[in-house]
């Protein structure tokens, strides 16, 4: 891949951690534009339960690869390899800076490194989705778990589609699905900076039981049953996200209203451990604080980049 006019700035962390604030900051501060790197933003109507920035709130930095899938779609890190690489390309063309902002992990990886996906094979696959339709998603994620606990750390228990992937690659290669993945320590893709948002429980996890409690207030179910008219499913990429799916259980008539917010804090959680776990391995990060003022916060970014 050749080198670009600019470099590429990419901004990770756990999820509520103030990522696509800092990101605007920085497009502002730099003369960038935001490219997203949040899989589930991807999807056209799924606001309020991503915590999409709305128009207004994006200060009037362009922001690329938001609302470009129907909630039909079942989403592919090559496809949005191939999309984002692009986008961050013309961006750089044009002399300004590419802000990758986002947190979904191997979306990140697939666009800061130069990630050559592993093959498929119809009938490999295939042995696995007839597995996955007679023992169910978190069996067959177990099995996952005996043969690469790796991989099944990083990949939801309640993600068939991902889960089935990775026991193909596995069969395929002969190695651990994490062997398919570039190594940590390789220069990125343009020589991308990387800065990550340190947090600690103590302070994350009530911002994230407070976005949640506003998500929901705002009218996250409203959204979900909107959703619903053009066509999302629990069995989706779209209807597996969190919050989606406590939604989708909630209007089913499968929990309370209350446990879809329980279980919407508690998947979020969950996930945000994974992400601290992918995240801490990559030593190309620069670790930034989270827990200070916007100002501060842009003061060492900034610094961090000299």
């Amino acid at each position: 891949m050749p080198d670009l006019p600019v470099t590429p700035i990419a901004v990770v962390g756990p999820t509520a951690s103030g990522k696509s604030d800092l990101g605007i900051a920085l497009a502002r501060e730099l003369g960038g534009e935001v490219v997203n790197v949040d899989s589930m933003q991807l999807y056209r109507g799924m606001d309020i339960g991503t915590a999409k920035l709305p128009l207004a709130e994006r200060g009037g930095i362009p922001h690329h690869l938001l609302d470009i899938w129907d909630v039909t779609r079942t989403a592919s890190v090559a496809e949005y390899q191939k999309l984002a690489v692009e986008a961050v390309t013309r961006i750089a063309a044009r002399g300004k800076v590419p802000i990758l902002v986002g947190g979904s992990m191997m979306y990140v990886q697939s666009l800061i490194d130069d990630w050559q996906f592993p093959p498929t094979d119809p009938s490999v696959r295939d042995k696995y989705e007839q597995r996955l339709s007679q023992i169910g998603v978190q069996a067959l994620h177990a099995e996952l778990a005996d043969v690469d606990p790796q991989a099944a750390a990083i990949i939801e228990d309640n993600d068939p589609r991902r889960t089935v992937r990775a026991l193909e690659v596995i069969e395929l290669t002969g190695q651990p699905f994490q062997a398919s993945q570039p190594p940590k320590d390789a220069p990125p893709r343009w020589g991308t900076r990387i800065l990550g948002l340190r947090t600690n429980a103590d302070w994350l996890n009530p911002r994230i039981e407070k976005r949640t409690h506003l998500m929901f207030e705002r009218g996250f179910v409203d959204e979900v049953e909107t959703l619903i008219g053009h066509g999302l499913v629990a069995d989706s990429t779209a209807g597996r996200a969190i919050g989606y799916a406590q939604v989708l259980d909630y209007l089913g008539g499968r929990i309370s209203l209350d446990d879809a917010v329980e279980s919407t804090i508690t998947g979020t959680r969950r996930y945000v451990r994974r992400q601290r776990s992918w995240f801490n391995r990559d030593k190309r990060i620069t670790w930034i604080d989270a827990d200070q003022s916007p100002d501060q916060l842009l003061r060492a970014a900034l610094d961090s980049l000299a």
